[in-house]
Order: structure tokens, then sequence, then C-alpha cells
């Protein structure tokens, strides 16, 4: 048996896993923001409070549970893309000297998650086999 065999036959439940593990840890960055939970241990400006914080929260529960999967993670993706250009890439334009590298990161796995979609373990597979 070949490794690509082995691994292909889960690649539908690796990926579901994938976006609820990221949806996960994207939540926290807006709890953080919106009910300083866990504490941030710095000063947050209220625009990133009032505009990130409720996008990274309920966009990461929303990716989390695979709700309105694409158009949730376009969404957090831009803000992670805005966050790269407009916060950390005013400091120096590569991302290890910038501080920005988990907002590349998280901006192209949502990215990744909007064309491919929720998967099979989400609502919104289940609400499409209920129909």
């Amino acid at each position: 048996m070949s490794t690509k065999m082995f691994i292909s036959k889960y690649e539908q439940q690796v990926y579901s896993i994938l976006r609820i593990v990221v949806g996960f840890l994207f939540l926290w960055h807006g709890s953080q923001k919106l009910f300083s939970f866990p504490p941030a241990g710095q000063v947050i400006p209220p625009y990133i409070v009032f505009i990130a914080g409720p996008i990274e929260f309920f966009g990461g529960l929303l990716v989390m549970i695979g709700l309105w999967t694409r158009w949730t993670a376009f969404i957090c993706s831009g803000e992670m893309a805005y966050a790269y250009w407009f916060i950390h890439g005013t400091h120096a334009l590569l991302p290890l000297h910038n501080g920005g590298e988990w907002a590349v990161i998280y901006c192209f796995l949502f990215l990744f998650i909007s064309t491919r979609g929720s998967g099979v373990f989400s609502v919104d597979h289940m609400l499409k086999k209920g129909s």
C-alpha cells in the first residue's frame, strides 16, 4: 500500500479538521479583542476592537462550525490581508521582520478554505445533505 493511497482516503476528514482548528484558533484573537480574554497584555486601539474583533470572533466561530464557510473565510482572509499590509507592513516588508507571519498564514489559509468550502464535518454539509 502506497503512502498516497493511505493519506488520500482521509483527505476530506483531515481538511475538515484543518478548517475547525483554524477557526478555533482565530476566534480567540477576536475574543481577546472583544472580551479581553485571554488578556492581551497591551492596550488594543478601539478601531481594532470594533472592526477586527467581531470579524475574528464570529468569523472564526462560523468557519469552525462550517456555516456560511466560503463567504466567512473570504472576509477573514481579507481582514488578514489588510492587517498585514496596513499594520505589519508599515514596519518592514518581510513578515519575519514586521511580525506579520501569522497574518500571512491566516490570510492564505482562509483564502484556501473559501475556495474549498466547508468539508464533511460542518453545518453547511449537514444542511446540504438534509435537503
